[in-house]
């Protein structure tokens, strides 16, 4: 069996975020235990396992996303990666692919033909995942501890279990330093997945609308490089801000940056990004 890690959100190695990526054999699912253990072993943010389904499925794959800890909900960056790695596997029909998942519903995808990848940069692909939309809440006891500054306002954002809270410029959000004990300790008792901080992009014509960075200790993951689950809440979150739906980027200033492109299409989030392969590997399990 062979697994692939790939860098999602960026089109160059080593930036973005890695993100495991198992194409199973048709048939019936691993143990759990198992994909557990290999995505221990792994030790990325998340690594997906796309189980291939039968003719009249109403999808084409299965999928389900581990953190090196638990079994997550959503996972944008490792969905984006499966889907470049099956572009490269010639997998794809031309058509939207569809993806199943157990908790998030029916998620679609698609991918532009830009190339081998190894002879040109491959093209982008577009994620269309639920929004989540945001409510704004009071800053929990300890958060602004936690994270070393008071956010300007804080927001939950429903299903997708996270905690938004805003701080008041791009400096900020770059220069933040949590206390990565205290946000997992919050996390646990809020019931949360990981806390987003954001703010508006200091300089017009960045490229970028947004800064964010994503803490989610809880889950074996202290900061995540590039999380496009989190800008399903994002999106949302700027386009009420901005005053407009497509047309956003949110660039994740952590130390793997990677941009995000987002539109808002009513109840749902396009997320467009590119992702480049950097390992392939055998599993001689």
């Amino acid at each position: 069996m062979r697994i692939q890690i790939v860098d999602a959100f960026t089109s160059r190695p080593f930036t973005g975020n890695p993100a495991g990526v198992c194409l199973l054999p048709a048939g019936a699912w691993p143990d759990d235990a198992w994909l557990g253990q290999l995505a221990a072993e792994l030790n990325h943010p998340e690594t997906a396992f796309a189980l291939p389904l039968p003719a009249g499925a109403g999808a084409d794959w299965e999928i389900r996303w581990f953190t090196p800890l638990v079994e997550a909900n959503l996972c944008g960056h490792a969905t984006l990666a499966t889907v470049h790695v099956l572009r490269r596997e010639g997998l794809l029909t031309g058509g939207p692919v569809r993806f199943l998942s157990r908790s998030s519903g029916l998620l679609t995808a698609w991918a532009e033909d830009g190339g081998s990848g190894e002879d040109g940069e491959d093209g982008e692909i577009t994620l269309d995942f639920p929004a989540a939309p945001v409510t704004g809440v009071a800053a929990p006891a300890g958060l602004a501890d936690a994270l070393g500054i008071r956010p300007a306002a804080t927001y939950r954002t429903g299903a997708l279990g996270d905690l938004l809270a805003v701080l008041p410029d791009e400096a900020a959000v770059r220069a933040l330093r949590p206390d990565l004990a205290a946000v997992a300790a919050l996390s646990l008792r809020e019931e949360l997945r990981g806390v987003i901080v954001t703010a508006e992009a200091d300089t017009a014509g960045s490229g970028y609308d947004f800064v964010s960075r994503f803490f989610a200790p809880a889950r074996g993951i202290p900061e995540d490089p590039v999380t496009g689950s989190a800008h399903t809440a994002l999106a949302p979150y700027w386009a009420a801000r901005l005053g407009r739906t497509d047309a956003l980027a949110g660039l994740q200033a952590s130390g793997r940056p990677g941009l995000v492109k987002v539109a808002l299409h009513g109840d749902r989030v396009l997320l467009t990004g590119r992702a480049v392969t950097v390992v392939e590997a055998t599993l001689r399990v």
